[in-house]
């Protein structure tokens, strides 16, 4: 996998992921990677488009990964999001496999005046680009402030391993991630310093796409996984999508107003606890926007 991609940050990552965002450039630029935003990007095409017309969200994705390609020279485009990175892997799978598709794509980009996509790009999440070019090892000569034994249960989500055949990279054996059991997370963070706790959640629906339709399910959803987390002795919850961030943040608030269901498991997405290893400040990768206040924890173990 190249050393540099192109950056498909998605619309979460320049709204309520922006410590996300943050926190992801922080951190590649502390590695050595390189990446470079995939110009006039634009929606993947998310839940939404798909209920209009799955074509639709297959196009909105297809012409991302064009643009990377075609007028930006990369072969490789990296998403942080999950919702975008399982978008565009669909996306991906379907041109590769149903010649209609790729048909379809292609004339609606030239209606468009689009770059057409011609299925030479590759869809990583931020996850995996980590994992192949440093790896553990290459993580932990890296690491200048460890996380010091950190409990953290490691949270994937329901997009980042569903359905199996869009990720034919995954369950390949021995250094492959896992669609069953995924691991880069619990992998990387482990190289930091961190104790990763047994979660038997971390690949359950966080209840994101009905959090404004049916708050109530998202709320009991969530609920289930601060409470299995804390269940399992974490600390923390570490997280790789915005989606899953926020619904997690605000759904732990909304149990304990609505219901009085209290819980005091801090939310942090991966990247700031590995910038944080690297010993960048929590400014510099975003805490202080998380609505979960977690400073008190990383005071006491060392690393803020």
């Amino acid at each position: 996998m190249p050393n540099k991609v192109a950056y498909y940050p998605g619309c979460a990552l320049e709204g309520s992921g922006g410590p996300y965002d943050k926190s992801t450039k922080a951190l590649v630029k502390a590695l050595g990677l390189e990446m470079e935003e995939v110009s006039d990007w634009s929606c993947c095409g998310a839940m939404e488009a798909k209920n209009v017309h799955p074509m639709l969200q297959t196009y909105m994705s297809s012409r991302v990964m064009a643009i990377a390609a075609e007028q930006q020279g990369y072969d490789t485009v990296m998403a942080p999001c999950n919702g975008c990175y399982h978008n565009l892997k669909k996306a991906e799978y379907e041109c590769a496999t149903d010649e209609e598709t790729m048909g379809t794509v292609q004339d609606l980009a030239k209606k468009s005046d689009d770059p057409v996509y011609n299925g030479d790009v590759r869809t990583v999440h931020a996850l995996e680009w980590f994992m192949e070019e440093l790896g553990p090892e290459g993580m932990k000569a890296k690491i200048k402030k460890s996380l010091n034994g950190m409990k953290i249960a490691n949270y994937y989500g329901c997009m980042y391993t569903r359905p199996r055949q869009i990720f034919p990279e995954k369950d390949q054996g021995p250094g492959s991630e896992s669609s069953y059991r995924p691991h880069f997370m619990d992998d990387l963070l482990e190289s930091a310093g961190a104790e990763n706790v047994e979660y038997p959640l971390k690949t359950a629906c966080c209840g994101g796409a009905h959090t404004l339709s049916d708050a109530d399910t998202s709320t009991q959803l969530v609920l289930n996984l601060l409470q299995a987390a804390e269940d399992a002795g974490a600390e923390v919850i570490a997280t790789e999508c915005p989606t899953c961030h926020s619904g997690l943040e605000m759904h732990q608030i909304r149990a304990e107003k609505e219901f009085g269901i209290e819980t005091n498991v801090k939310i942090i997405y991966f990247t700031q606890l590995l910038g944080l290893a690297m010993g960048l400040s929590p400014r510099k990768l975003g805490i202080h926007e998380n609505i979960s206040d977690s400073m008190d924890l990383l005071k006491q173990k060392g690393v803020a």
